[in-house]
């Protein structure tokens, strides 16, 4: 830990560690509001927190600056968590264990939470100050960003007064994002029918893994593997070529999160064993091929495994496996008027089939809302095919771009001063909070940037020390120049 802490700028990495302390998922951040909540007070700073959890904390301006715009700065507090299925490692209960490698910090076989905790830390760092020139500053925590941006959503107009926020939230330090995409949850759920395993079969554990994953918005257009549709496309080829039965799947984990790992476990008629082993070798060879560049380390493996008692009923087995192979998954449609930016996009992220009860999660996202829609119904369109349940919930708008706003052209000539180079300015496939925040603060310019984070939502999560260093410094100037 002494390594972090030793990293500059040292105010920084040192809140981040403090933060990394906490757990905090999505959905139970207790524990991450109440320390956020603690470290306000503790300042002697005005904190609240409101009927939601989101932590607001205050800071008045620093002498001679009582009279610049009032100021938000806004990170969530929660974190995606995900982790190689051979660590060991629980979430609820342990700290991030980082370190440093290179001009790298990274986790050891979980995700960082660099998104958005490098955010967090760089306010925390801001409100703890004695020496950095600022303007007023509000300081918004808001809570469960990761699985349905709830916190955003119950924020209340009238709690900031700020004419303008940051939102720190973004993982390219050469980009001032100025949009993003809305999204939707759907929840695909029944039960079916099982019936008793062939007496003549032998069983099968199939372990799909070693995927790149990867943000399910960011990374979408990237072209990587899907766990859940590479493991039902060797499911559906077996069973349409042999007598397979399956007894249950167990793929990917969250909404945003593209799945890396699956795992079924299937019986096979003995006769036909000899043919599914070859199929299996077969389907391995092809997927090395076609994932070589995106999954390199992708890994097919079938083993035997003891006797599955139950399995599918075979009618309802042929209709599930058609329906997720039905499923869309990946890019819908790219943006017609923004050069290279994916405008709607799902992600077939868990799958989990057992002891006659199912559950489909995907997460629909787009920059334009009837868009959204149409992917969803689509989705909802194939599963109620089956008789599942449908469900469609979380539902958050976009944010449209504003490209003349003051603080987009401020920060974009400090950014050319600073590092002599024209900044990306655009919009992202990733949701961000600022559409749902606009709602009940329509008049707030906003704007998002950050440093370069890779591997969101992946064990493979890491921030880089050097281009922290570089968003510290332009955090630093424009605060001192709005």
């Amino acid at each position: 830990m002494s390594e972090i802490l030793n990293l500059e700028p040292k105010a920084l990495w040192k809140n981040f560690a403090d933060l990394n302390a906490v757990p905090r998922p999505s959905k139970q951040e207790e524990r991450v509001i109440e320390f956020a909540k603690k470290f306000g007070k503790q300042l002697g700073l005005k904190t609240k927190v409101d009927q939601v959890g989101n932590v607001i904390i205050k800071k008045p301006a620093t002498p001679g600056m009582e009279d610049r715009p009032i100021i938000a700065l806004q990170s969530h507090l929660d974190m995606v968590h995900q982790k190689n299925a051979d660590t060991d490692f629980n979430f609820l209960t342990q700290g991030i264990q980082m370190f440093v490698e290179g001009d790298w910090v990274k986790a050891k076989g979980t995700t960082l939470g660099a998104d958005n905790g490098i955010g967090v830390a760089a306010i925390m760092a801001l409100l703890e100050s004695t020496d950095i020139p600022h303007p007023p500053l509000e300081a918004l925590f808001t809570i469960d960003e990761e699985t349905g941006m709830t916190g955003a959503m119950g924020l209340r107009g009238g709690l900031l007064d700020a004419e303008i926020l940051l939102n720190l939230d973004t993982e390219d330090d050469d980009e001032l994002t100025i949009g993003c995409a809305g999204g939707i949850d759907l929840t695909a759920t029944g039960t079916y029918k099982e019936v008793a395993a062939m007496n003549t079969g032998i069983s099968y554990k199939i372990t799909l893994k070693g995927l790149t994953g990867g943000h399910s918005g960011m990374d979408i257009h990237l072209g990587r593997a899907n766990a859940n549709k590479l493991m039902n496309r060797f499911l559906f080829e077996a069973h349409r070529a042999l007598n397979v039965s399956v007894s249950s799947i167990d793929g990917g984990s969250l909404r945003n999160a593209i799945p890396r790992e699956s795992f079924a476990i299937i019986v096979v008629d003995y006769d036909q064993a000899s043919q599914f082993e070859e199929l299996a070798t077969k389907y391995e060879a092809e997927l090395e091929q076609e994932y070589s560049t995106t999954d390199p380390e992708l890994a097919f493996v079938i083993e035997r495994y003891d006797k599955a008692e139950k399995v599918l009923d075979p009618t309802f087995q042929g209709q599930l496996l058609r329906s997720l192979y039905a499923c869309p998954n990946g890019i819908y449609r790219m943006s017609p008027e923004i050069k290279d930016l994916v405008q709607t996009s799902n992600n077939l992220a868990r799958v989990s089939v057992k002891e006659g009860t199912y559950s489909v999660l995907c997460l629909t996202r787009s920059s334009v809302d009837t868009e959204k829609m149409d992917e969803a119904n689509a989705i909802i369109s194939t599963f109620e095919l089956i008789g599942a349940t449908v469900t469609a919930g979380g539902s958050y708008p976009g944010w449209a771009p504003k490209p003349n706003a003051k603080i987009v052209q401020l920060m974009d000539t400090i950014y050319q001063e600073l590092y002599k180079e024209k900044p990306q300015v655009k919009a992202c496939h990733a949701g961000l909070e600022c559409g749902i925040l606009g709602l009940n603060y329509p008049k707030m310019e906003m704007i998002s940037f950050g440093p370069n984070i890779r591997g969101a939502h992946s064990p493979d999560e890491r921030a880089q020390i050097s281009s922290v260093q570089k968003f510290w410094a332009f955090l630093l100037e424009t605060l001192k120049r709005v």
